[in-house]
């Protein structure tokens, strides 16, 4: 973990306000925050990232260290003039706000976008809800499972676990996805401000950004007008697309071509299996012969431990990889070699396990700068910067 003064990331000098809650806002700010940007969460007594029973320290979760490493936080009770003042004069001086407030109540307390952007015309405003803001869904409360739902997601998952009814994938998917979106959505917004001087309104749906991320491949035979077929990409849909049964374990071994089945039964001693006139063609018709040839993949998968199909498939260019098991994760070679859950000190919380930056900068290197603060604890830092004399919020 590099110092805190180190600050040399790519969107140093960069000044963002976290004015959000649970994972979207505020994993889409500690990623700005990991590539440099100075990020100041502006604390909500309620944000629920900090419940929870697993903790050393009242409000330092799991998930609070997580998402809101990289920042400064100070506490402020918008509905107290003196404090929303502050609030507001963090915003003036702010590139980049990120808020998932529901608009009635950013309006109330005159911190939506127009009321902002006429002080500071430079600010890039996010907004992030689950529902598009001019849709007869806007006050809909919204969740990662309600989203999940509104997307087609559980529609996907369910379909191709032929489970039948509706199933919620056992992930934050909808508020991560989310995130990135509003990450990559500022980044483009801060050229822009960078070239002209102007800052704009970034919105973010939720539903909206999910729906389209799942229509990518799942929109399938629908994309064209009429349709030429259903929606669902075959190869997802079908039900042997599965990790395999090895001869110690299980193994993620997904032969694509024609050339790579032929090429694994051989391997497993199967040369019958590979003169198969399924896998003798110029591509596999997943959606007519996918669930079939499945049978024989995993028929012929336990012949060999994990270990030899990884140097089977490597040396035929299968796609292949271990199952990583989450509570051995930090154990794996992989992972302990690019530093993914290395250990460091926490300095209220002692040892614990940071997550790493997966992205990589030859010349300004993305990092991990500061540990996810106690509720409020530089806010005097942070008003004397603004030239505050009193200590509002902090107590």
């Amino acid at each position: 973990m590099q110092a805190p003064g180190n600050n040399s990331g790519p969107l140093a000098g960069v000044r963002v306000v976290d004015l959000s809650t649970v994972v979207m806002g505020p994993y889409a700010a500690q990623i700005l925050g990991d590539l440099g940007a100075d990020v100041v969460k502006i604390e909500s007594p309620r944000d629920t990232v900090r419940n929870g029973t697993v903790h050393r320290t009242p409000g330092m979760t799991p998930l609070n260290l997580n998402v809101n490493r990289n920042k400064r936080s100070i506490a402020l009770n918008l509905k107290d003039e003196q404090e929303h003042a502050s609030a507001l004069e963090l915003v003036h001086g702010a590139d980049i706000l990120i808020t998932n407030m529901r608009i009635d109540a950013l309006r109330r307390l005159h911190m939506d976008y127009d009321s902002l952007a006429e002080a500071n015309p430079k600010l890039i405003y996010a907004h992030a809800q689950g529902f598009r803001p001019d849709s007869d869904r806007a006050t809909l409360a919204a969740y990662d499972e309600t989203v999940q739902a509104a997307s087609g997601l559980l529609d996907i998952a369910s379909r191709a676990g032929d489970i039948g009814a509706p199933v919620v994938l056992p992930g934050i998917f909808a508020d991560k996805v989310s995130a990135l979106t509003i990450v990559y959505s500022v980044l483009a917004a801060l050229v822009h401000q960078r070239a002209t001087g102007e800052g704009q309104l970034v919105e973010v749906p939720m539903t909206d950004t999910l729906l389209a991320f799942n229509m990518v491949e799942h929109l399938q035979g629908k994309i064209f007008e009429p349709p030429m077929g259903e929606t669902g990409f075959p190869l997802s849909m079908n039900k042997g697309h599965r990790a395999r049964p090895t001869k110690d374990g299980h193994a993620m071994i997904i032969p694509y071509s024609p050339q790579n089945c032929r090429d694994l039964f051989h391997a497993a001693g199967r040369d019958d299996l590979a003169a198969d006139p399924r896998v003798n063609g110029e591509f596999i018709d997943a959606k007519a012969d996918g669930a079939a040839i499945a049978e024989l993949i995993e028929s012929v998968t336990p012949n060999l431990t994990t270990a030899e199909w990884i140097e089977v498939c490597t040396e035929h260019s299968i796609p292949v990889g271990p199952v990583l098991r989450l509570d051995e994760a930090d154990a794996d070679p992989y992972v302990r070699e690019g530093h993914l859950l290395d250990v460091a000190e926490h300095p209220s919380e002692g040892s614990y396990r940071v997550i790493g930056t997966p992205m990589r900068f030859s010349r300004t290197p993305a990092s991990v700068r500061r540990h996810a603060p106690l509720p409020g604890q530089d806010g005097a830092e942070i008003l004397a910067e603004l030239g505050a004399t009193e200590t509002a919020g902090q107590e």
